[in-house]
């Protein structure tokens, strides 16, 4: 139990209890208990099934992440995961770092609406249901109890944090004489018995002479603290599965001397049984599955694999610098974070997090002949780990800037044997940074580097298509006395070729103008030419005095004599402003929305139309709707309403009835209520762009942005 005296130790005794006696009583094999940690993370403050070392992957997470644990927190609401699939389609990112068939339930520690932490519980994977009603109640019961003990040590300033690293409930070794070992000695190879912290409880005779020690020097200590050999990604990957998933399986060691030996793991609920055996010959040229002393092992394998599945995510640089903050800082208990790349011979500042201001601005626009550590990783592409901030301060005194953080670790980010960058992690205290976590610090700075560097040609290449896209629609448009116009033009999120959509506005006479809007299917260079092509020759009709029908009709049979694949929708409404009146013709593109002062909002009920570019011989017909003085036409493309899983008549009502209720102003804060409403749907489901255009007929002249 913990020994801390006070609020904070009675906190840490109920902890201690409530953790055990629960998975006890529900019968989970791993279990542990999550807090709040500094930087917008929660960590692993205790926990039973698994020793320090191995809980490391799971031990700390960015309250933004997508796991269970965060997830639970974030919400107040407890998450049951059925297994290693349901693992998979629900958290991809965290299947990657707890890769093992097994099932876990993770309870919210709250009271009177604060979450305190999270309760996570884990069975093997043969369990696929979720804890029956008496075994959530005991869960409750539990999570009650701790969260009341939490809030007690915070009333009485005595907040718990979790330590720097994960801290397993002592359980002391169950060293004993195996009344069975006769038996044991009688089957091949040898037996070696584990308990849940790694150390060994049983050794026969016949192990003991494959490790080549004695057994009674291997009794009580953990196995990867005397045989360093033996403790290599392969074995640690394969006790992690065994240890989690409640399976058996096996892995294949290589003792000092060459000799190789087989391992075939058997867990149980209170530890692991080891076989051990002489292993086949390996064909030649077969590499030994011995990891090199400073090779990145499995635990943080499994943790670079979670933060990488976010970079990969991130397609600009303003998305990879918000995802190294909100994954990279937090899971790597760093304070600071600076991201520099090399720009025309300075430094550019990409990312500073954590950092006083003052080391930034130094930091901005640096020349890179300064000679500071920054630029110094940059020129020789070679990690610089400092474990305390004394070489820094004496190198660099006129940069005391250093001394705001303790520890550092400067590293190269490098592309296809070039050093674009150098990303720069703070600590807050000193740091000894040991083989293991600069072999990972390093393996993740050269996926970041991969990150950057996708994401900053992401970026070129978006502002060269939209700069192409912005070329060819109207730059401004026509001022008419009577008439107010708001227009807007937004990309899609994640696309990098130009688009089709367009709008246009076109005067024809002192009291009329004609209103164009469309989009041409697809995203490329061929969308944006015919683009161009249409509205051109929009143009051209509707100056030549031809109704909107006829306008559709002539550019139809333009398009199709270009017999190419591509199709355009487009809606041509002509405004009579003196009769107060509007001829609209549709070619399948979604109907205008018409709101009147008295009579309501409407989806205009328009003749259908075909789309442009597929039957020479289509007409179109048009329909003549009334515009009185504070009418509004609503003229958008199908990216404004598109929702997945929502049919295109169901987004056309949802719109309508949205610009129903949005109380009457300016124009321009109407479009900025529409598109933020387009903004509320999800990410991966805003592929295209949106084209909006809004008229409303006045007594007054309004200017036109």
């Amino acid at each position: 139990m913990h020994e801390k005296e006070g609020a904070a130790g009675e906190a840490w005794a109920v902890l201690d209890r409530e953790v055990l006696r629960t998975a006890t009583a529900v019968r989970s094999h791993l279990a542990s208990v999550y807090l709040h940690a500094p930087g917008n993370a929660v960590s692993m403050a205790v926990g039973i099934g698994m020793a320090a070392r191995m809980a490391w992957p799971w031990w700390r997470w960015a309250l933004a992440s997508e796991v269970p644990v965060a997830e639970a927190v974030r919400e107040c609401h407890p998450v049951w995961v059925g297994g290693q699939q349901e693992m998979a389609e629900r958290y991809p990112r965290a299947s990657l770092a707890f890769p093992f068939p097994a099932s876990m339930y993770v309870a919210p520690l709250v009271l009177d609406g604060i979450c305190w932490g999270a309760f996570l519980l884990v069975w093997p994977a043969d369990r696929t249901s979720a804890p029956s009603g008496q075994e959530e109640r005991e869960i409750s019961g539990s999570c009650l109890r701790m969260a009341e003990a939490l809030r007690r040590a915070d009333e009485s300033g005595e907040t718990l944090r979790p330590a720097d690293e994960p801290r397993s409930l002592p359980l002391p070794p169950p060293l004993h004489s195996d009344p069975g070992l006769e038996l044991l000695e009688r089957l091949p190879g040898g037996i070696l018995g584990l308990d849940l912290e790694g150390r060994v409880t049983f050794v026969d005779a016949a192990a003991g002479e494959l490790l080549e020690r004695e057994t009674e020097g291997l009794l009580g200590i953990p196995i990867w603290e005397m045989l360093s050999w033996l403790w290599d990604p392969a074995a640690e990957n394969a006790y992690l599965f065994a240890t989690v998933s409640q399976l058996p399986t096996n892995f294949t060691g290589q003792r000092p001397d060459g000799r190789r030996l087989a391992f075939v793991l058997h867990p149980g609920e209170t530890g692991v049984t080891m076989q051990i055996g002489a292993a086949e010959v390996a064909p030649e040229g077969e590499q030994s599955l011995r990891a090199p002393p400073v090779s990145v092992p499995a635990h943080s394998l499994f943790r670079l694999l979670h933060l990488i599945s976010a970079l990969a995510e991130a397609t600009g640089v303003q998305e990879v610098a918000e995802s190294l903050v909100e994954q990279m800082v937090p899971v790597l208990n760093a304070q600071g974070l600076l991201l520099l790349i090399a720009d025309e011979g300075r430094i550019r500042v990409v990312v500073a997090h954590g950092f006083p201001s003052a080391i930034t601005e130094h930091m901005r626009d640096l020349p890179l002949s300064a000679g500071t550590e920054g630029v110094q990783t940059l020129e020789t592409g070679v990690a610089r780990f400092h474990t305390d901030n004394t070489a820094l301060r004496r190198d660099f005194p006129d940069i005391e800037r250093h001394s705001s953080m303790s520890a550092y670790a400067f590293l190269p980010l490098t592309v296809t044997g070039r050093t674009i960058g150098t990303c720069v992690l703070g600590y807050d205290r000193p740091r000894q940074f040991p083989p293991e976590e600069r072999a990972e610090l390093t393996s993740l700075s050269w996926m970041v580097a991969q990150a950057l560097e996708r994401a900053r040609l992401h970026d070129v290449s978006a502002r060269a298509a939209r700069g192409l896209q912005v070329g060819l629609l109207p730059r401004t448009l026509p001022t008419v006395e009577g008439l107010e116009v708001a227009a807007r033009y937004r990309a899609a999120t994640h696309t990098l070729d130009v688009g089709g959509d367009f709008y246009d506005l076109i005067r024809t006479g002192e009291d009329s103008v004609t209103a164009v809007i469309g989009d041409v299917q697809g995203h490329s260079a061929s969308a944006a030419a015919l683009m161009g092509q249409v509205r051109a020759a929009v143009h051209t009709h509707v100056q030549a005095g031809a109704p909107p029908d006829e306008v559709l009709f002539r550019v139809n049979r333009l398009l199709t004599d270009f017999g190419g694949d591509l199709f355009a929708s487009c809606v041509c409404a002509h405004l009579d402003l003196s009769r107060r009146r509007a001829l609209v013709a549709t070619a399948g593109h979604p109907a205008p929305i018409l709101s009147l002062p008295e009579e309501g909002t409407r989806i205009l009920d328009l003749p259908e139309g075909l789309l442009l570019g597929i039957d020479p011989d289509v007409y179109y017909r048009s329909a003549e709707v009334p515009l009185p003085p504070e009418s509004l036409l609503v003229l958008y493309t199908d990216g404004l309403i598109e929702r997945p899983g929502i049919d295109m008549g169901s987004a056309m009502r949802d719109l309508a009835d949205h610009v129903a209720q949005i109380p009457s102003g300016p124009l321009e804060g109407l479009c900025e209520n529409l598109l933020s409403r387009s903004d509320d749907t999800p990410r991966e489901g805003r592929g295209d762009d949106v084209a909006l255009l809004l008229l409303r007929p006045g007594d007054s002249r309004a200017l036109i942005p």
